[in-house]
């Protein structure tokens, strides 16, 4: 290891700073966008109608509060552990700040596996249906993961590319919406349709089912800060990046929801696992399809690549907080990657993608980061004791607060999810307290040693 590169207190090479103020802004959008609006809308759809536009507005207020709170923590201490380094310093319990940590690498892993399942769906069968849908997920695993041990200035570069093709998709959807509204095609009366299943509290709960699932569309802008040790100047770099990712892609959301509403039926979209696609025929432009699709392909391989980098940088700052083994914040001295971390998490992955369908999948990506959200949201109050020698963002009180109700609520029964995702979700949780379990012991036993 040349003398003049830096290094952790472990020894181990420090990671590049290679993500300036532009890179990190399409990282943020790139990681927002994909998997979720492209794959996802047709399922809210089933679940609420056609004011398909509803549940992508509570969602993006809901996850601008709590970006707020990221916000002003990763300014505060610009590490690449993210929310488990936040609970850590915030609760100072070792269980809980594994289980935090663990959820969130879950929740990366569920989202790479639903990407992959869309990738794989009825995109991909726009062009071949003969490779088995589960060969082509792993395989397209395999793909992202040497991708990201390559090097983070590659795959940060690969995402710009990605981000790019996935935006002009969308642009392309609400291209067709302003043609149809122009020429006057469409159903404008399908706006307002509540298909939740009655009135009341079964109403209340159906907006709820239908924001929660459609909140999968919203994550992202959370594995940003597993980032920023790789980013330059992070407690300036971050406000920005977030709040104009969050923006960008929740304006696009709400209006792409009210363009496949206005021109298809809820029962269209909710049969489709690419129902972007079914928007793109019916819009009356001479648009491709098969090209339309192969930016859907594009469009997740970005979200499960993101997803990956996230849950190998997790490792990583999990390892040097001694909450993982320190074999697992290993790093490949020549390219500076956390390969034991993308080692780790690409056996998971693996695992997860014969898991579930994209709808149960996604659900549970949710369910796990709303969870994680409402810990978040209570560790900037918390943290409001523990002063640091620089400047950062601040949020307004209020903000974290509504954010921690908020996401209370959108993770609780009242959200109206399908048992199987609760079950997934346990089964995932029990996992993690038994690697935490075989943690403590080798701990333990080196102590003792």
């Amino acid at each position: 290891m040349p003398a003049s590169q830096p290094t952790t207190s472990a020894g181990e090479p420090a990671l590049k700073r290679a993500i300036g103020p532009k890179l990190l802004i399409l990282f943020v959008i790139g990681d927002i966008l994909g998997t979720g609006i492209y794959a996802t809308t047709g399922k809210v759809a089933g679940k609420i109608g056609g004011a398909l536009w509803l549940p992508f507005l509570i969602g993006f207020v809901v996850a601008l509060l709590t970006a707020a709170s990221y916000v002003e923590l990763v300014g505060k201490y610009p590490k690449a552990a993210g929310a488990a380094l936040y609970t850590q310093k915030a609760f100072k319990v070792p269980f809980l700040t594994f289980v935090v940590a663990f959820m969130v690498m879950c929740s990366g892993l569920s989202s790479a596996s639903a990407a992959a399942r869309a990738f794989s769906g009825d995109y991909l069968g726009e062009f071949t249906d003969a490779v088995p849908p589960t060969l082509v997920a792993i395989l397209f695993i395999l793909v992202l993961a040497a991708i990201n041990l390559r090097g983070v200035s590659e795959s940060v570069k690969a995402n710009v590319v990605l981000t790019l093709v996935e935006l002009s998709g969308l642009v392309v959807i609400l291209s067709i919406g302003a043609y149809a509204v122009f020429a006057g095609e469409g159903e404008p009366s399908r706006l307002t349709d509540l298909e939740t299943g009655g009135t009341g509290y079964a109403l209340i709960t159906g907006v709820l089912g239908a924001t929660a699932l459609g909140f999968f569309a919203f994550v992202g802008f959370e594995d940003s800060v597993n980032m920023a040790e790789e980013t330059h100047d992070p407690a300036r770099t971050f406000p920005r990046a977030i709040f104009i990712g969050v923006a960008v892609t929740g304006t696009v959301y709400v209006l792409v929801a009210l363009v496949s509403s206005l021109l298809v039926d809820s029962r269209t979209l909710e049969g489709s696992s690419g129902p972007l696609l079914e928007v793109v025929k019916a819009g009356g432009v001479d648009f491709p399809p098969k090209l339309f699709a192969l930016i859907a392909l594009f469009a997740v391989t970005n979200s499960a690549l993101i997803n990956i980098m996230m849950a190998s940088r997790l490792c990583y700052g999990m390892a040097n907080e001694r909450i993982l083994p320190r074999a697992m914040g290993s790093v490949l001295a020549g390219r500076r990657t956390p390969w034991a971390g993308i080692l780790f998490v690409t056996v998971l992955a693996v695992g997860l993608v014969s898991t579930g369908e994209i709808e149960g999948l996604g659900d549970t990506t949710s369910f796990l980061l709303l969870c994680v959200f409402a810990v978040v949201n209570i560790s900037v109050l918390v943290l409001r004791r523990d002063r640091v020698d620089h400047r950062h963002f601040r949020t307004p009180t209020a903000l974290p607060v509504l954010g921690a109700i908020t996401s209370l609520i959108l993770a609780s029964p009242l959200a109206d999810r399908a048992g199987d995702v609760y079950i997934r979700a346990g089964i995932l949780l029990l996992i993690g307290i038994g690697l935490w379990v075989v943690n403590r012991a080798v701990m333990r036993a080196r102590e003792k040693a």
